[in-house]
């Protein structure tokens, strides 16, 4: 399998946050679902993370990382100075997730929610899942 970014497809800023993404993937490393779409809760029931979950994903090599976790994890696989944000992996989990908690809880009143998406275009298309 390859690896997917797990996103809350109703939040502005995380849709606004996979398109910074995809513009710093060149190599198209990674793909994309919603967590809400079906492929995406199948995708959560295989790798044991509750349906409800309330965070970014990402399932690398049958491992699924969330939060600040995979927030990190993918900066590390974009193009510099991106990258370097890996470094802050040595924070603790819980202190890092103490934001990512905030952040979560109040995304939709600072950025608001979306009822639809944007079709990307069609080579940018291939990289989400249905």
């Amino acid at each position: 399998m390859s690896t997917v970014i797990l996103f809350d497809g109703e939040c502005n800023f995380c849709n606004s946050s996979v398109q910074f993404i995809i513009k710093r993937d060149p190599d198209g490393y990674f793909q994309y679902a919603s967590l809400q779409s079906e492929y995406g809760q199948s995708l959560l029931k295989k790798h044991r993370v509750p349906l409800n979950v309330n965070s970014l994903v990402l399932l690398d090599n049958d491992h699924a990382y969330l939060k600040t976790t995979a927030a990190l994890r993918i900066c590390k696989k974009l193009k510099s100075p991106l990258k370097w944000l890996y470094l802050f992996i040595f924070i603790p989990a819980p202190v890092r997730n103490l934001f990512y908690h905030v952040f979560a809880k109040y995304r939709y009143r600072w950025f608001g929610k979306n009822e639809s998406c944007l079709l990307p275009p069609t080579e940018i298309r291939k990289r989400f899942l249905s």
